[in-house]
């Protein structure tokens, strides 16, 4: 490479640090905006972040016995039996996972939920678990739902290639209770209609009464925490005392700095204008915007000169696992069709991927800070943080960026904010909210 060639080169990294930077000023004015939406949210106004009553709060720890979970989040369902000992001990005692056929994910009326109560049927029976007592279970149901109490839910519309009939515009627990009465499991109460974000928080803080929030960042992201019953203004009826975990839905939110990259994969995307934070920050993403930048240094001139574009010329061909790839040392060239990369150009590939998933990271820790600031303004108190998802379990350095942020904003009071991973919220998290519905239906017994 000529010195011409690497001063340009040199120029167009420093401006692509600056298009995806995320300053200290950045992140307060992140602080400022999501209280902003957060309030509007809670009353009901307009704001880019839904702030869903979830109908249940924390979990005390003290919930005692076996409770049933079922997820439903894509193409698998998975049944499990969780036994809580009472003192914030979680134990998965079983669980069977099942494919939906795709002609039951498209199925006509009643057909899909039909198949899930014959799921719970061969669960039992896998596990040889007795059927002369009844059960508590909570449904996981990661589809967007209009949510009326904590076990009643109407599906708003299929997304993840579902189309089975008669399901949107209904109750999901009515449907799933009337189809496990066909099907001979009456027996088989269902206590609670669960959120994966919420299962994460509820499943940590089961055994850690200091953590107060959950959070995805994987293929998607998304938020929950316990609010005072008396700020969900929207909801009058709930009454003025306690908490409530809402769900934020903050992969919505949309008060944030873009730039040209942002624009261009918001204009090509299936929803356009929506979903701007989660375009930004998730796994989903990060791999087609670095492939923006990619094939616009490919046209510069500034990247694998003398290569055919084709090789990156398909929207979502590199993936966040190909950046993760680049970030642990090796390559994805060789997926591409590409060979003899020289050094410049595998040098040139890790900033990308590194200046994209930095921003992505402190984009979520930033996002964190405005929630834990909201509950807590002078960070006087402990927060466990937890999440779940492989961005934040996999993608080398994204921890730490995100750690960062929080000690720009906070300074040593961030040493009060501990981010954990909490795998499978969505199953064992579901069976404890079934716990807690379960406990607030009989008084607090057990």
């Amino acid at each position: 490479m000529n010195k011409d060639s690497a001063n340009m080169l040199d120029h167009f990294l420093s401006h692509l640090e600056s298009v995806f930077s995320i300053s200290l000023r950045d992140a307060q004015e992140i602080i400022r905006n999501f209280h902003q939406e957060m309030r509007y949210g809670l009353a009901g106004g307009k704001s880019s972040l839904k702030m869903i009553p979830s109908f249940v709060g924390r979990p005390k720890g003290a919930e005692k016995g076996k409770f049933l979970a079922l997820d439903l989040g894509g193409t698998n369902i998975r049944v499990l039996a969780v036994e809580l000992d009472g003192n914030g001990n979680a134990a998965l005692a079983a669980v069977s996972k099942f494919a939906i056929p795709q002609d039951v994910m498209s199925g006509t009326d009643g057909k899909l939920f039909d198949f899930i109560a014959d799921c719970i049927k061969l669960f039992f029976k896998e596990n040889n678990i007795g059927t002369q007592q009844a059960y508590d279970l909570a449904f996981t149901f990661s589809f967007p739902v209009e949510q009326s109490s904590i076990a009643s839910g109407k599906l708003i519309g299929w997304t993840k290639g579902f189309t089975a009939g008669g399901v949107e515009g209904e109750d999901v627990v009515a449907l799933l209770s009337e189809a496990l009465r066909r099907k001979g499991t009456g027996f088989i109460h269902v206590a609670a209609l669960a959120n994966d974000t919420v299962g994460t928080l509820v499943a940590k803080s089961y055994a850690d009464p200091s953590c107060d929030m959950g959070v995805i960042l994987g293929t998607g992201t998304n938020a929950c925490y316990p609010e005072k019953i008396a700020h969900i203004l929207k909801c009058p009826g709930l009454g003025a005392s306690g908490e409530m975990i809402v769900n934020m839905e903050w992969g919505g939110f949309s008060q944030l700095k873009t730039n040209i990259y942002d624009h261009l994969l918001d204009r090509a995307s299936l929803n356009p204008g929506k979903q701007l934070f989660e375009k930004m920050v998730s796994g989903m993403y990060l791999g087609e915007i670095s492939r923006l930048v990619i094939v616009e240094m490919m046209e510069r001139g500034l990247l694998f000169r003398g290569t055919s574009l084709s090789a990156f010329s398909k929207g979502y061909a590199l993936t966040t696992e190909h950046l993760s790839m680049t970030a642990q040392g090796t390559d994805f060239f060789a997926a591409f069709g590409l060979r003899d990369v020289t050094t410049a150009d595998r040098q040139t590939i890790q900033e990308i991927c590194r200046i994209v998933s930095t921003r992505s990271a402190k984009l979520a820790g930033a996002a964190i800070a405005a929630v834990v600031a909201w509950m807590d303004e002078k960070i006087e108190s402990d927060h466990t943080i937890a999440i779940d998802g492989s961005l934040f379990e996999k993608y080398p350095g994204f921890q730490g960026y995100m750690k960062d942020i929080l000690n720009d904003l906070f300074g040593a009071r961030s040493a009060r904010i501990k981010l954990e991973l909490a795998k499978d919220g969505s199953g064992i998290g579901a069976a404890i909210i079934g716990a807690v519905a379960a406990f607030a239906r009989d008084g607090g017994g057990g």
